[in-house]
């Protein structure tokens, strides 16, 4: 990478080393009295995630892993594995003392050296991570070394130019990360009002109505409430398609959904996206997403993952590959009822129990149509929806925002690192 500032090597400023080598025995499922352990599939998306994949007991923690503990300035780097060798994360918002694990490389800026977030900001570019992953794939089992890391050429300009850019960048990570939590919250407000109302039956004025025998395996339902079969109120239930060989070979077209993008509402991993030839999706008669349909995973370890798309979000054209359904109804009930229902616990219950292939799980058409869906009366619908429509459409709009501040950060990056960009004479508040 070209830049106008003084260049030095990664290890000169920092100290870069792979985490403890835990014993599998030694590590348990729950974190009650435990400490978890970071392991290679903690690093996505430029960020350590929180969720333990291992936990280590607090009595067997020593004075030997003090080392090995996650400090709040460390960043992290995959060494090994052919999909994730060179990625780079952090983790933000440090609630708990951490552990990492073995071929987990520790990178710890030197105190006074460097400035943190700068230095992160820098190896976050996609520019390094390549350039590791380049170095690792070239080895046969894929993998780098902290020496690797550590003869990373950065540019290294003055404390007062890396505390601005980092503060640039680090405002968008904050906006991004703020947007965020409000969809999650949004999201669990939503869950929470459709399990009140439509599991535990505590809708408003529900004190009026009585519960009566469904004659389905739902049990009781209020007065009025029906079970319908899901074939029998859709307008729509078909998979997709892909090109002879896969859709892995295009590195451009149009979007193509599968396993890694039915994530839920809100949720698209764009670096995942796979596409297909624009003649070949003008050419599909099935598997085009439409606004607000929703999507299940319908084979695989995904099976019964569940999505929604709509608002052009996460693009206004894209079609779904034959590994997923998208499903719509015939407004009996709405796209976003539909969602939340098919989210439930008790139809990813239903889905599994449906698979009847141990070799390679799997519903058919057949077993979607037979589905018992839970129809509410007209009123409670309506007060759903008022509520329900206006939130999912709030988590589009919040995705979508969080997209461009990411490519907007992503191509102000480069430039800023560089010094194509001088942030010497601005005034920030840092």
């Amino acid at each position: 990478m070209k830049s106008s500032y003084q260049k030095l090597n990664l290890g000169e400023i920092t100290e870069i080393f792979s985490g403890f080598a835990f014993k599998s025995r030694n590590l348990i499922d729950s974190d009650k009295n435990a400490i978890p352990v970071i392991k290679i599939a903690n690093i996505q998306n430029k960020k350590v995630l929180k969720e333990g994949n291992g936990f280590l007991p607090k009595d067997l923690y020593n004075e030997k892993l003090e080392r090995y503990k996650l400090n709040k300035d460390d960043f992290l780097v995959a060494m090994t594995g052919a999909g994730s060798v060179g990625k780079v994360g952090k983790m933000r918002g440090q609630d708990r003392q951490y552990l990492v694990n073995q071929r987990v490389g520790v990178v710890r800026p030197s105190a006074g050296q460097v400035n943190p977030e700068f230095l992160f900001q820098v190896l976050s570019d996609d520019y390094y991570e390549n350039y590791l992953y380049q170095i690792g794939i070239g080895s046969g089992q894929p993998n780098v070394s902290a020496t690797d890391i550590g003869n990373l050429e950065i540019p290294f300009p003055s404390l007062d130019i890396q505390r601005k850019i980092a503060s640039i960048l680090s405002a968008f990570d904050d906006l991004i990360e703020n947007n965020t939590r409000r969809i999650a919250i949004l999201e669990e407000m939503a869950r929470r009002i459709y399990r009140d109302w439509f599991v535990h039956f505590k809708y408003p004025s529900h004190e009026n109505d009585e519960l009566v025998d469904s004659g389905t395996e739902l049990g009781e339902i209020p007065e009025g409430w029906e079970v319908l079969k899901l074939g029998d109120v859709l307008t729509k239930l078909e998979s997709g398609n892909r090109p002879k060989g896969g859709v892995s070979q295009y590195d451009y077209g149009m979007p193509s959904v599968g396993a890694e993008n039915v994530l839920g509402v809100g949720k698209y991993d764009y670096s995942k996206e796979k596409y297909v030839p624009k003649e070949f999706y003008e050419e599909m008669n099935k598997g085009l997403v439409e606004d607000y349909d929703v999507l299940i995973y319908k084979d695989g370890a995904s099976l019964g993952r569940v999505s929604i798309f709509g608002d052009g979000f996460p693009h206004s054209e894209l079609c779904i590959n034959s590994h997923a359904y998208l499903v719509r109804t015939d407004k009996t009930c709405s796209q976003a009822y539909l969602y939340f229902w098919m989210d439930s616990p008790l139809i990813e219950s239903t889905i599994r129990n449906s698979n009847t292939n141990a070799a390679q799980p799997g519903i058919n058409m057949g077993d979607v149509r037979g589905f018992q869906l839970l129809i509410p009366s007209k009123k409670v619908l309506r007060k759903f929806d008022k509520i329900g429509e206006p939130i999912v459409s709030e988590i589009f709009h919040l995705a979508k925002k969080n997209q461009r501040l990411k490519e907007t950060r992503d191509l102000l990056l480069p430039k800023l690192i560089s010094g194509k960009i001088d942030v010497g004479e601005m005034e920030l508040a840092i």
